[in-house]
C-alpha cells in the first residue's frame, strides 16, 4: 500500500488536474446535453470504470510500453477518437428522437447498459489517461516498501473515486441546463446537436494529441 503521505498528494494532484476541464469533463458534458443527468451519469460510471483499464495496464507494465510506441499510441489513440466521434454523430442524427416525450407519447430510451458500454469504452481508451498514469504513478511509489503494481492499483483507484465525484457534478449540471432545452422541442434538438457537436469536437482534439510521455 502507498504511504499515506503519498497518497494525500496524491490525491491532491488529481484534484487539481481533475478539476480542470479536460476530455473526459467534455465527454460527460456533451453526454449530459444530449441525453440528460441520467445519460450523464452512466456515462460517468463507465468511463471511471474504463479508466481503471489504462490504471491496471501501467501497474502491470503495459501502459509504459503503449506510451512509449508511437505506433500502439496512435492506434489507441485514433480507435478512441472514432468512437467518440461516432457517439457524436449519432446524437447529431438523433437529436430529435424522443421528442414525443414531450407531447405525451412514450418513447425508448437508450438503456443503462448500453450508456455504462459506451462511457467504458470511451474511458479504457482515452490516451491522456493512459500517459498521465505513466508519468504520474511511479512518482507516488514507494518502491523500496514492495508491491509495486498494488501501489499503483491503489492510486489508480483512488484517480478515479475523485474523478467520479468531479464528473458527476459536471453531469447534474449539464442535465439540469438541458432540463430547461427539455421545455421546448426545437432547443431540446438543438442542444442535443451541441452535445453531439463537442463529442465530435472532443474526438478531433484527441486524433491530434500527440504522445508527450
Amino acid at each position: 500500500m502507498p504511504s499515506t503521505d503519498s497518497l494525500l498528494a496524491f490525491s491532491l494532484a488529481s484534484v487539481v488536474l481533475i478539476a480542470i476541464p479536460g476530455p473526459s469533463v467534455l465527454f460527460v458534458i456533451g453526454r449530459s446535453l444530449s441525453l440528460g443527468r441520467r445519460g450523464g451519469l452512466w456515462s460517468v460510471v463507465g468511463n471511471e470504470l474504463g479508466a481503471l483499464l489504462p490504471a491496471a495496464a501501467v501497474a502491470l507494465g503495459v501502459g509504459s510500453v503503449v506510451a512509449q510506441s508511437i505506433a500502439l499510441f496512435t492506434i489507441v489513440k485514433l480507435l478512441g477518437a472514432a468512437y467518440l466521434g461516432y457517439l457524436g454523430i449519432q446524437a447529431i442524427r438523433h437529436r430529435r428522437a424522443g421528442l414525443e416525450i414531450l407531447a405525451g407519447s412514450p418513447a425508448r430510451r437508450a438503456s443503462s447498459r448500453t450508456m455504462l458500454r459506451q462511457g467504458f469504452i470511451v474511458g479504457a481508451t482515452n490516451p491522456k489517461t493512459i500517459v498521465f498514469f505513466v508519468a504520474a504513478l511511479p512518482q507516488f511509489v514507494d518502491f523500496h516498501a514492495g508491491a509495486v503494481p498494488l501501489q499503483m492499483l491503489v492510486l489508480g483507484l483512488v484517480f478515479t473515486a475523485i474523478a467520479l465525484v468531479f464528473d458527476s457534478a459536471w453531469a447534474l449540471l449539464a442535465g439540469s441546463a438541458r432540463a430547461w432545452f427539455a421545455r421546448s422541442p426545437r432547443r431540446l434538438s438543438a442542444i442535443r446537436a451541441t452535445g453531439g457537436g463537442m463529442m465530435v469536437g472532443l474526438a478531433g482534439s484527441l486524433a491530434l494529441a500527440e504522445n508527450k510521455a
